[in-house]
């Protein structure tokens, strides 16, 4: 299926995170905390200001995002849990961790 969010909705999949502790403990599904970072899915246009101009959103699919614990309506769509954020409750988009400013010769 697929899904477009309106306006300034953003649609994010969670990533899942390490279940295993530095010494080797594995926690449990039940015991884990869900993450709060995610791969955003799709996209809505963009805010609609009051003259009617559309603001695209700073996001785009692909991005890896974070948010916050309680800010977001979970739906489930073809078995996968998915999260509805609207753009302000996107904490920060997860840049690459490549060496920024190192060329190649």
């Amino acid at each position: 299926m697929k899904i477009r969010p309106l306006h300034d909705r953003v649609i994010v999949k969670r990533i899942d995170q390490v279940r295993k502790t530095a010494s080797g403990i594995v926690i449990p599904d039940s015991a884990a905390e869900k993450p709060e970072q995610g791969e955003v899915v799709a996209v809505g246009k963009g805010k609609r200001s009051k003259d009617g101009s559309v603001t695209p959103l700073p996001v785009k699919v692909g991005d890896q995002v974070l948010f916050g614990k309680y800010s977001s309506q979970t739906v489930k769509i073809d078995g996968d849990e998915l999260l509805v954020l609207r753009e302000d409750e996107i904490l920060a988009v997860v840049e690459s961790t490549r060496r920024a400013g190192k060329k190649k010769a």
